[in-house]
Parts: structure tokens; sequence; C-alpha cells
């Protein structure tokens, strides 16, 4: 009896993930290389013969997505948090003393915690749909992340498909890359005559925030479970070791180290043996993280500021070594952030030699008292970038000099200057600066700013190291064989790229004024500038008192914009870009305007696909209508407008009974 493809598809797609999970989860891979290629071949040569039996979750899709333009924001339903710290003996004691003070336990009685080690990697949240991978994220601020589920999709150790009742569960881990896997991608890369990664941890970040998926499915990428996020319509085990084995049972990578233990003497006992064992564990761990085990504990517990109460990371001693500090340079940032940079004379130290180490900025060289000259302390631990962490006063010697911060920009002679309440000085040439230009360009072009269709990270770095744009005006003076001749770039998409460039010519201001990037000039500052002054040129020669009669423009945001136009390199900017074509509507200044309306002053969700309006074009008209328009549902939220293929958000709204509109309806409202 002959094997339909249908059923022969389902019977390789079980037995690769299997193959897949030995190799790559557990450690023990049952057949050989060539074998797993036979089979997965087989799958390919009958998914192209068969399209219609290919689906999402088949272990030949995850790789081939098409690059993407830029990342996508995500917002966590839980927050991502981050950890205290506990650098000796006495914080551990202290953070075990405070857990039993907070549940009323007395100091002979003993809390059951479990222990892991704290991998040096980039902490990812997974989120799953009924048992199928939907999307994937990064920690970011711990409250809005990055996208990158087409990357975390091609990484081998991740299941695609689990087996659970839960309708949404959101596993959180670490994505890494082993040191066997490190040494085997340096190899091949100085074999290339390429650039070789730092350490395992930048290489992973790096790999994982590639925008085209196929790079990232070439680095050897691996990834450890080690808690949960949201989970909807499943009941959970009582402890987090509980959870922890569960996950392994869902087949989810979770690292053998973890251990429970008794007390204070347990977490000590468990450092000192994960200490021991840090050289020998095939990834690189920077501490141990410890939990107290009972969910319903930690839920007693609960959060201080951005941090629970009932974890804490035991750091592993910084490795240190003192050097002569030579000089002082700073650093212009993408974001025109200048930052301190101390020359040492080398010297090796965390397994590497130290020539720069950052200083923060000028506050950190003066609270530390450092001076040209000195011997200082420098350390590197689990950090990727080394810092100066003390000077040693007793050697200071007599011809020691004092640093002075720069006045003006090393790399475009504009002024250099520090917000009232902020720690980092600024360049203030962010239309013209070299080292912002590329940074300033990809915002200028961004979606929600001028919009201009194509040009993405990749160009930019092209346009501007081949000295076609020095600013966003250059932009508009670029022909179809500049263009053309980029790499990857033929007659065809170069002209795409013209048209979309040319398309942004008519824009509004409120897009202008926020894409030129001014400090703290967000999307909703900016179209309250227009709304308020109506035009460009009465924005730029506003005075403080001025701005400040701006709806929530306080000082920092009016110093901020003052400064930006009072660089006669950003006015000149914004005239080059005039004389290009850039254009929009202006009115007269309309600061007295009150909008009324359904939708005033209301919080609005959009989510799904409305027949006729993107999701810009629907945003923008709820803002014009004095509405805010948020990212998640909450019970402060006015209206759900859903469109088709809505998702959890939808479902949120109705389960706590807020009005849910289809944009005919949304439609209504806004013109009544």
């Amino acid at each position: 009896m002959s094997t339909s493809p249908a059923a022969r598809i389902g019977d390789l797609r079980r037995a690769i993930e299997q193959h897949l999970y030995n190799y790559h989860v557990i450690d023990q891979p049952t057949i050989t290389d060539a074998e797993y290629d036979q089979l997965f071949n087989e799958l390919v040569a009958l998914e192209a013969a068969h399209p219609q039996l290919v689906t999402a979750d088949s272990p030949t899709q995850r790789v081939g997505a098409k690059p993407l333009d830029q990342f996508d924001e995500v917002t966590h339903r839980v927050p991502m948090l981050s950890l205290g710290n506990a650098f000796a003996e006495d914080d551990v004691r202290g953070f075990d003393r405070r857990c039993r003070e907070g549940l009323g336990i007395g100091a002979d009685a003993l809390i059951e915690y479990a222990c892991e080690p704290k991998f040096d990697g980039l902490a990812i949240s997974l989120t799953y749909e009924n048992g199928h991978f939907v999307q994937g994220a990064t920690r970011g601020d711990g409250s809005v992340g990055e996208d990158v589920t087409l990357n975390l999709r091609t990484i081998k150790s991740i299941p695609l498909k689990i087996d659970t009742s839960a309708a949404r569960l959101e596993v959180r881990g670490e994505v890494l890359m082993q040191r066997r896997d490190f040494d085997a991608l340096n190899a091949r890369q100085a074999a290339k005559g390429e650039k070789t990664f730092v350490n395992p941890r930048n290489a992973a970040a790096g790999s994982l925030r590639q925008l085209d998926p196929r790079l990232t499915a070439e680095r050897p990428l691996s990834f450890f479970a080690y808690g949960l996020g949201a989970v909807e319509a499943v009941e959970l085990p009582a402890t987090h070791s509980a959870c922890m084995d569960w996950l392994a049972n869902l087949r989810f990578p979770a690292t053998r180290d973890r251990a429970v233990v008794s007390g204070l003497e347990g977490l000590l006992s468990y450092f000192a043996r994960l200490g021991e064992m840090r050289a020998r564990l095939p990834f690189d761990i920077d501490g141990v993280v410890y939990k107290v085990n009972s969910l319903s504990q930690q839920q007693a517990l609960g959060f201080v500021s951005r941090a629970p109460r009932f974890a804490i990371a035991h750091k592993f001693p910084a490795e240190e070594a003192s050097t002569e500090l030579l000089g002082i340079d700073v650093q212009v940032g993408r974001t025109g952030a200048i930052t301190p940079v101390a020359r040492l004379r080398p010297v090796f130290v965390g397994g590497t030699t130290v020539s720069n180490a950052t200083l923060h900025n000028e506050d950190e060289v003066r609270r530390k008292d450092l001076k040209i000259g000195d011997t200082v302390v420098v350390r590197r631990a689990g950090d990727v970038i080394p810092e100066v962490a003390a000077v040693i006063a007793a050697k200071r010697p007599a011809d020691a000099r004092e640093w002075l911060m720069p006045t003006r920009c090393p790399e475009c002679d504009s002024a250099i200057i520090r917000l009232e309440g902020e720690s980092v000085a600024r360049c203030t040439g962010g239309l013209f600066c070299p080292a912002q230009r590329k940074q300033a360009l990809l915002h200028f072009a961004q979606r929600r700013a001028m919009n201009i269709e194509g040009l993405g990270e990749k160009l930019v770095d092209q346009v501007v190291d081949q000295g076609l744009v020095r600013t966003a005006a250059d932009l508009y003076r670029l022909g179809l064989m500049q263009l053309a001749s980029l790499e990857r770039m033929g007659e065809k998409s170069a002209q795409n790229l013209l048209d979309g460039i040319s398309n942004s010519r008519a824009t509004t201001l409120p897009r202008f004024v926020y894409g030129l990037g001014i400090r703290h000039v967000g999307e909703a500052t900016a179209k309250d500038l227009a709304r308020h002054f109506g035009k460009i040129d009465a924005i730029m020669g506003a005075s403080i008192e001025q701005l400040l009669e701006v709806n929530d423009v306080g000082p920092v945001v009016a110093q901020s914009i003052r400064r930006f136009f009072d660089e006669p390199h950003n006015r000149e900017v914004v005239e080059q870009l005039r004389a290009c074509g850039v254009h929009w509507t202006e009115s007269e200044p309309s600061a007295s305007t009150i909008v009324r309306g359904a939708f005033a002053g209301k919080t609005v969700v959009l989510t799904g696909t409305l027949p006729t309006l993107s999701r810009e074009e629907a945003k923008e008209r709820l803002e014009a209508a004095g509405a805010k328009v948020a990212g998640s549902v909450s019970k402060k939220t006015d209206y759900v407008i859903a469109g088709g293929e809505a998702g959890s958000k939808l479902d949120k709204a109705q389960e706590l009974g807020i009005a849910v509109l289809d944009e005919e309806s949304f439609l209504r409202l806004l013109d009544e």
C-alpha cells in the first residue's frame, strides 16, 4: 500500500523535528548529518511538488523570508523586567532577609529558591497561540521591544509548534552563541578575510538583529528558556521550577544546571558551585539568578520600581587590572550623544587587551576625579565594553592634567550643549553632523516622518559611505545612474527609490517637523507645534517663551527646539529641503483651537485590517480629532476599532466590555 504525499510529508516533518530536538536541545543526535540531509531534501522535494501542503511550521520554512527594511515595535503584554544585582555575600543575605520579611516568615524559616545560570546573551520573548509560534521580540526597554520573529524562526532549538492547550503562551529566554559555535564562526570569518567577533554575546546580538533572516540563519545561535510571560487558558504549576520542567517537556531548551535550594546557605552554595563550573560550561555566564520558587509567594512579594522583589542576579566578581590613563577623547554617537573615552596604556584584562574604555559622561569623569596621567583600575567582567572603575590616587603624578568637555563637536564643529536635567551632552548639528548622518537620514525617511519607501539601513549606509548624501536635502538631488551603480541596485530598483523620494516631497508640517529629528520632539509634539504655529518659519523663529505656550511643551523641550534651530547648519538644511521642492500646506496659528467630537480626549486602540484606511491614516484622523491612540487594550481604553483578522486585542476589549467599532461606525462618529 503506497503512502500519500500528505502522509509522507507529515512523517518527515515529525522525524526532522525530533532529530533537531535531539541535536540542538538535548545534544544526543541519533543519525548522521548525511542521513539528516537526506530526510530534509526529501521533504523539500515533496513540498515543491505539492505546494498546497506547505505549512508555516514546516522545518523547511525556517529560512527564506525576504529582508526587512526595519524592525517593527512589539509591546510586551507582561513587561520584561530587569533584575536587581547582588555583588557580595551581604547583598544576598539582604535579599533573603527582605523576602522573609515580605512573606512574614521568621528568621529561622527557610525559603525555597529556584537557581539558574545568568546567561550572557540577548533576552527575548516567544509568543505561541494555540501551540503555533507567531511572534518573537527582543526585551527592548522592558515595555517595548523589536519584532525579530523571522530571525528567531531560523534558530533550530526554538520549536515552531508545541503540544499545549494554552490559547496564548509567552516563553521568556535568552538567545546566545555557545563557545564552540563562536570559535567555529570566527574561524570561518577569518578564513574568508572578514571581521571576527569580539565575544559570543556580541556575535549573538548582531546575528539576531540582522534585517535579512538568511544571514541570521547562517549564524549558529542557541536558545534557553528561563521563564514565562503572559499565559492564557492553561493552569500553571505552583512553582517556578515546575514551570521550567513543564517547558522542558514541551521541548524548549532549559539548562540542566538549574537547581532548587533552601535558604541563604543554599543560595551561596549554588553560587560557589557555578563559579567553579563557569569555565567548563558550554556558554558564557556572568552570574546566577535566584528566584523565590513558589509562584504564590512571588505574587505576594510583588515588584519595586522596574524589578521584582522575588528575584535577584548574583554577579561574579569583575575582572580588573591597573594601567595609565594616557588621555580622554570624545566620541559622537548616532544620536549626537558625546561620550568621553579613556585612552589607556594597553593592558590585558578579562581575556583581552584593552586600550580604550568608556567613561559614560562628563559627570562620571568628575565623580571619579580622573586626571590625565593617573593610574586607573580597568574593569571588564560580563560587560562587553570595559570601563574605568576608579583612580589610584596614591599614584597620581605631579603633572596630572584635568580634562575639560569640549564645547564644539569634533565631527562638524557645531555647538555641544547639555540640557537641564540630562547627564549627556550632545552635538546640536543633527541634520549636518557626519557622526549622526545615517541615523538622521533613517529617521527622516521613516514611515511616520517623510515616508520614503525603499530607503532602508543598507541603502543609507551606501549613499553616505560613497559620499552621495551628506544631508537630507541631498536625497532629493540623487540621480538614476548614481543609484543604479550601487551594490544590488539595478535601474528598476533605483527608479523605484527615486519615485519614493519624489513622492515624499508632498508632506505635512507635522511629518516634516518630526522628520527633522529634534531631541525630545516626537510625533505628538510635532503635531502640537504645527497646530500652534501653523508655519515652519514661525516654529524656527519662536522664542523659549512662545514655545512654552504650546501644549505639553516644557522647559527642556523648548530649550531643545531653540538650540536646534539656533544652529545655522540645521536652518540651512531646512532651507535646502524647501528649495528641493519639499512642501506642505501651512496655516495661520491656531493656538486656541479646541478639538471637540466623539473622540476628543478618548483613548482608542486599532486592531486588524480596515477595509479602506491604512493603520497610519486611521491614526492620523483619530489624533486630529483629539484622541490618544494606544498600542494595547486596558480598562482605560474608550474604543477599539477592529478590522479583519483582529486578534487578542479584540478579545480583550470584549472581555472588558469596551465599545468596539468597525470602520463604518468609526467614520460615522468621526463625521459627527
